[in-house]
């Protein structure tokens, strides 16, 4: 085998941490010696060991004298567990072939440094835009502090997310709602707006058998005008919510929402006088909130936008059309004057789900 599948291999291993590793990153590790495989593993969830000791332990003895391909840069701090580096150099390991540098300030470049002064071969960027993909979430919340945001709906093919009078069940088809809900599985929060719950209800859970997790229910209520009989209060006390209002709104609501096990927590408003979405991923940001799955209408989506705030967007296409002026967007807000202005999407991905179609890509102003 060449190294670029070993790499795959390592890469592949990574997968299986996607949904229960954060706020930590998807690792995967395979030691090599002469052409033997001796030794995987990956890292499980945050607090476990590390995907590097995880194939050290597996190799055992093996492990002198062998090759660790593994895809991002072993670490070097002391965290909820030791630097993978010390086990590296003390396994006997002779040669560390790299996807990626870490993004963690206090790894970045650093693994590699002390590595090399211990005498361990070392070569980074091996599949390195794969590794990227995989961790873009973990990417995201190190370089820019706050959580990879992608923002998901079912349209129509004129672009509504619900009719006039908000009908949107079902705008896609069943196999389009199992997605979706695989979506949910794996990210750490759901984010709608107020209006989605008054108007939809949503229980905002993953609806599998066997969920990977069960994300925290994220609510933009300025107003605090979420009801208290709503579905997500209501199960507060089983599934994590949180409640983003402003400074000013109703502190007698707010005893009663808390009694019944839902986390409000008061922010600035915007320069529109609603809740600073900046500001609501900054706390997120601090909560260890790494990734954020936007299921709101049309007003959530374009103020994340304008924002700058959306690195993702995954679409399920109905075959339909909805019309109407008074039929909702999408996108709502003022929208743009002038198309050197829109918001333009490297789509990555598009297949047929039946008769839907799905839409995957990554958003970039066109300045």
């Amino acid at each position: 085998m060449k190294d670029e599948q070993y790499m795959r291999m390592a890469l592949s291993l990574a997968r299986k941490g996607l949904g229960t590793v954060s706020p930590n990153p998807m690792v995967g590790a395979v030691l090599v010696k002469g052409t033997q495989i001796v030794g995987k593993g990956y890292h499980r969830k945050a607090g476990y060991h590390h995907a590097e000791v995880g194939a050290i332990e597996d190799a055992g003895k093996n492990a002198g004298g062998a090759t660790l391909y593994v895809n991002l840069e072993p670490c070097v701090h002391y965290g909820r567990t030791p630097p993978c580096v010390d086990q590296i150099i003390a396994a006997g390991i002779k040669k560390v072939v790299l996807s990626m540098l870490d993004p963690n300030p206090l790894v970045n470049g650093k693994g590699v440094e002390a590595l090399r002064k211990a005498g361990v071969d070392v070569k980074v960027g091996m599949l390195e835009e794969e590794a990227r993909r995989l961790n873009e979430a973990f990417i995201v919340s190190m370089e820019k502090k706050r959580p990879f945001v992608t923002m998901k709906a079912a349209v129509s093919l004129d672009g509504k997310i619900a009719t006039k009078t908000c009908d949107s069940k079902w705008i896609s088809n069943e196999e389009s709602r199992r997605q979706a809900h695989m979506l949910r599985s794996v990210t750490d929060g759901i984010m709608v707006g107020i209006n989605t719950v008054i108007s939809d209800n949503p229980l905002l859970i993953p609806r599998l058998k066997k969920p990977r997790k069960t994300p925290v229910r994220i609510i933009l209520d300025s107003k605090l005008r979420i009801p208290l009989a709503c579905d997500v209060v209501k199960t507060s006390d089983k599934y994590r919510t949180w409640v983003f209002t402003s400074e000013d709104s109703r502190a007698d609501k707010e005893t009663k929402l808390r009694a019944m096990g839902v986390d409000v927590i008061r922010i600035p408003r915007d320069d529109n006088g609603r809740v600073s979405v900046r500001h609501v991923c900054d706390e997120l940001y601090r909560r260890e909130i790494m990734s954020v799955l936007v299921e709101g209408g049309g007003e959530v989506n374009s103020t994340l936008l304008r924002d700058g705030l959306v690195d993702k967007i995954v679409l399920f296409y109905g075959t339909l059309f909805i019309g109407g002026k008074g039929a909702l967007n999408l996108v709502g807000g003022k929208g743009i004057d002038f198309l050197k202005d829109a918001y333009r999407i490297d789509v990555v991905t598009l297949k047929r789900l039946k008769e839907n179609i799905y839409v995957e890509g990554y958003v970039h102003r066109n300045h």
